[in-house]
């Protein structure tokens, strides 16, 4: 009977052909290290999101009178929701560390070169969501950190000529912070967000799967149907949706069991150090959780020093270090935009790290450490020394660019292997 069912299922539903296609049969590099595993940390990062959000939003009351103090209630009088806070709260922060990393392993082995282009635009697109996302929850505790932190971001889209006020009064609502917009950024935050959040996820994957898996060395393992001789094709039984378009080469594996134990490895590692975060430093010395954000918002009594949230601290170092409201306002979106742009910025044909000469390993070098201690400037208070730091660590990170499309075209590269080799 239960085979029946299955099979009366699948026959409406062809859910075993896309689970061989894209989980169980998906051909994967065998070479994949461990920097290919944020990718699905991510995706657990961003299920735990959902959940834990869910049920916060039921004690949760998205009102200026009563929101600090709802929080406050699911603290300290809702059965373990101090659990789901600090989950919720942990989660926001590890899911830009994992973000992150896996950004930079795109960068390192060239995931967003041909034709991998729209895959890394989605992932883009996902970014500049979460970042949105990770604002507008940043103001539902309407701690104090929240209420200003909003104040000085949302002020910010008033620098855009002619449009700047008016855009500025509707991102809140209102004239000044208050109720409606604390409202307005809930329904943003629960709702439509994440359903956003979850399309471009998808839209990602599906891009991934239809170009194929990157490799640490660059090397394409799918090729047009009939480009290969028939013992360089694959051996293990593959979805004919793949054969009957693409040869694929004989240097892969089934992601199911190969990868998934490398992915549940890693798994295992991220919950003993998420659980370590969550349990005994959920605040992480004030730099997931603020200390004046455990104050109730008070619009008559400004925090010493405001900074936003640790993620979002390289690009607010971009924007002090610019006297210029409007053109630091445009070199923080820049700094984005450079990234996104990274596919037609790099003429190198060679995607891997490995292969590529040492001059580009000293500029990505140098772009890491830039966005590193931009990262730390951004918390410090804009004094004159950490200005005039500001301003040189920003030129090294818009350099990277620059740089990078100038000596990628006739860049000096390394031999690189027809197969993966170990």
């Amino acid at each position: 009977m239960w085979k029946n069912l299955l099979d009366w299922i699948e026959y409406r539903i062809p859910m075993m052909r896309v689970a061989n296609m894209h989980a169980l049969q998906y051909p994967a590099p065998k070479n994949m290290n461990f920097w290919y595993v944020f990718g699905f940390i991510a995706t657990v990062v961003l299920v735990n999101q959902i959940v834990t959000g869910i049920w916060l939003t039921m004690n949760y009351n998205p009102s200026a009178e009563g929101a600090f103090a709802s929080v406050e209630y699911i603290m300290r009088d809702v059965d373990y929701g101090w659990v789901l806070r600090y989950m919720h709260s942990t989660g926001a922060s590890a899911f830009f560390v994992v973000v992150y990393l896996h950004m930079f392993r795109g960068m390192m082995y060239g995931s967003y070169q041909k034709p991998r282009e729209l895959l890394w635009l989605f992932g883009m697109f996902i970014y500049l969501a979460l970042m949105a996302e990770a604002f507008m929850g940043y103001l539902l505790p309407w701690g104090q950190m929240s209420y200003w932190g909003a104040q000085v971001i949302i002020s910010l889209f008033g620098a855009i000529p002619v449009i700047g006020d008016d855009l500025t009064l509707w991102i809140r609502g209102d004239y000044v912070i208050s109720g409606a917009t604390l409202n307005r950024f809930f329904a943003l935050h629960v709702i439509a967000l994440p359903l956003v959040i979850v399309v471009l996820v998808f839209l990602h994957i599906v891009a991934l799967h239809e170009v194929g898996s990157n490799n640490p060395q660059g090397i394409n393992i799918k090729h047009p149907k009939g480009s290969l001789k028939e013992e360089d094709k694959t051996k293990f039984n593959i979805h004919e949706y793949y054969t009957s378009k693409y040869d694929i080469i004989n240097d892969v594996v089934p992601f199911f069991p190969h990868i998934v134990l490398k992915d549940l490895v890693a798994f295992t590692v991220f919950c003993a150090a998420f659980a370590y975060v969550m349990f005994f430093n959920p605040e992480m010395g004030g730099f997931f959780l603020e200390p004046p954000n455990f104050e109730p918002a008070n619009p008559l009594k400004t925090p010493e020093h405001i900074a936003p949230v640790w993620y979002f601290t390289p690009f607010y170092a971009i924007l002090r270090a610019v006297p210029d409201k409007l053109l630091g306002v445009i070199l923080m979106f820049a700094a984005i935009v450079m990234l996104a742009l990274l596919p037609w910025l790099d003429r190198c044909k060679v995607r891997s790290v490995k292969y590529r000469c040492g001059f580009h390993k000293i500029n990505l070098a140098m772009f890491v450490v830039s966005f590193c201690i931009l990262g730390w400037l951004g918390i410090k208070p804009a004094t004159p020394t950490y200005t005039l730091m500001s301003q040189f660590f920003s030129f090294t990170y818009f350099a990277f660019f620059g740089l990078l499309w100038l000596y990628s075209k006739n860049e000096k590269t390394k031999p690189v292997p027809a197969r993966i080799t170990k």
